[in-house]
């Protein structure tokens, strides 16, 4: 059986769950439930990241303990996962004990093999981003992420032997040039590579922090974020069982936003190397959302709140937006005019449209009982199958190449070929004459297969949408599922559907 790792960045808890997170969350959903769907073993990964100077500071700020506010941040990070209806197999936190003791069991065992050892360093530190950057990192001289200028720390510190790994690092590289996408971010790592990487500073000393797992060999110490963080991809799967690990880190797909693409691409593979690993099998890096035209900002009160949108248009036509909007590996826009335009186009006259107009008609001819197709069947009937059995095709190609939009496209293609479908054959005209009734009975079956194609190949898209389809089909779960199920042979005559319900009312 064919397997899969799904993992998101475990989100840091100094704020509540936004657009850049929710998109994640839709990509990595999306994919789950695709894969699920067509028969893999599937583990997705989500969680929070729980420790660093953020968070101390934070909760110093608010009056209450780092825990305490950690638990209730990660508690509504998950409260807003489980709203969205994100199928997350495990949420992992890393103030979990098992995270903890597989973190200095790491750290035990690289200091023991002397992948760790102990120095001073003096260095460009930003405390936004909890890391040291290089002076050629910078933006005139300010953190490329915080426009804040770093400071200056000299400090005693246990480094990790990065640089040991860098040539075999840039050999990978070469040998599995797709090991990062889209190429743009692999190319972003292979000239960070062509200079020295130096050595990873990752430890911090409890005068200056107290809010992480301390060191296991030097209780004057805390691990940096960094290094407990990336940890979790690994920690979550031993903690399920070493079989689980066993059959799925092979297979891991991490996906990020392009601000972490350091961390992730360079940090993480040679942690793996020192700890004689495998490395994962791609970093697959997206853009950021910008909302119209700006960044996000709480002061710009512009944050888009994914349970707002929830509210307000609906889940899925939310899920809609974001995938259908933007390219993998590319910024987006989120636009409130665009968004208004898709909904009305795509969703309310394309594929709704769609299904209110054949379910009303089989409804109002045949009174809901489903009739044979013709045999033969027409060239024009034949080119409405062919029509999906392309975006069947495409779909699964896209999919592979995270092409999630071209997906999209290819579905609302051969909706779009139905609706033309209707109008050409016009069975609204034809009932009017008996005589014509068994050729309207075979256009209605036509398109309640055309239904059932494009739900199943829109589920993992647009799961309660589809949902609502399935059921409007009464189809059984064994011919919901089943993607290779011939044209025609999903409903027997005389088979009952119901009546249509609006899926998506249009925007004013």
């Amino acid at each position: 059986m064919p397997r899969i790792y799904i993992t998101t960045p475990i989100y840091y808890v100094n704020g509540d769950p936004h657009l850049g997170s929710a998109y994640t969350m839709l990509i990595t959903d999306t994919l789950a439930r695709y894969y699920r769907a067509r028969g893999w073993e599937t583990f997705f990964l989500t969680g929070t990241d729980e420790h660093g100077d953020k968070i101390e500071k934070a909760a110093a700020a608010a009056g209450v303990s780092p825990k305490a506010l950690t638990d209730r941040v990660s508690a509504s990070f998950r409260a807003a996962w489980d709203d969205c209806d994100i199928t997350y197999d495990h949420f992992i936190r890393t103030t979990d004990e098992h995270h903890i003791r597989y973190v200095q069991e790491v750290l035990a065992r690289l200091y023991d093999t002397g992948d760790i050892y102990f120095g001073g360093y003096q260095g460009l530190y930003c405390f936004g981003c909890e890391r040291f950057y290089t002076p050629k990192e910078l933006r005139d001289g300010k953190c490329p992420d915080h426009l804040t200028e770093p400071k200056m720390i000299e400090e005693e510190t246990y480094f990790f032997r990065m640089s040991k790994y860098q040539e075999r690092l840039i050999a990978h590289l070469e040998a599995h040039p797709d090991f990062i996408r889209p190429e743009g971010f692999r190319n972003e790592v292979v000239a960070m590579l062509r200079e020295p990487i130096g050595d990873l500073s990752i430890s911090r000393p409890k005068t200056r922090l107290t809010w992480g797992i301390e060191m296991p060999f030097d209780n004057r110490y805390v691990t940096y974020v960094w290094f407990d963080a990336l940890l979790n991809y690994i920690s979550a799967l031993k903690h399920k069982g070493e079989d689980v690990f066993e059959r799925f880190w092979p297979e891991a797909e991490h996906f990020i936003g392009k601000d972490i693409l350091k961390p992730h691409g360079v940090f993480w593979p040679t942690m793996l190397m020192a700890m004689g690993e495998p490395l994962y099998r791609h970093l697959n890096v997206h853009g950021f959302w910008t909302v119209e035209g700006q960044k996000m900002s709480k002061s710009l009160g512009n944050v888009i709140s994914p349970l707002d949108m929830k509210a307000k248009i609906g889940l899925d036509a939310f899920r809609y937006f974001l995938l259908r909007e933007s390219v993998f590996g590319q910024d987006a826009d989120f636009r409130e005019d665009s968004l208004h335009a898709r909904y009305n186009a795509e969703l309310a006259n394309n594929i709704g449209n769609l299904v209110s107009r054949s379910l009303a008609m089989q409804d109002r001819y045949f009174q809901g009982a489903v009739q044979p197709l013709s045999d033969p069947m027409p060239e024009i009937d034949q080119r409405l199958v062919a029509a999906f059995a392309q975006a069947a095709a495409e779909v699964e190609q896209h999919v592979t190449n995270l092409s999630l939009s071209r997906a999209l496209e290819a579905v609302f293609r051969a909706t779009d070929h139905a609706n033309k479908y209707i109008t050409e054959t016009a069975p609204f005209t034809l009932a009017k004459d008996p005589a014509s009734l068994p050729r309207v009975g075979a256009i209605l079956h036509n398109l309640l297969e055309a239904l059932r194609v494009s739900a199943q190949l829109l589920t993992p898209f647009l799961p309660d949408t589809c949902e609502k389809i399935f059921a409007a089909l009464v189809l059984p779960d064994e011919r919901k599922r089943v993607y290779d199920l011939p044209w025609g042979r999903a409903f027997a005559p005389g088979h009952q559907v119901q009546k249509p319900q609006a899926l998506f009312p249009r925007l004013p």
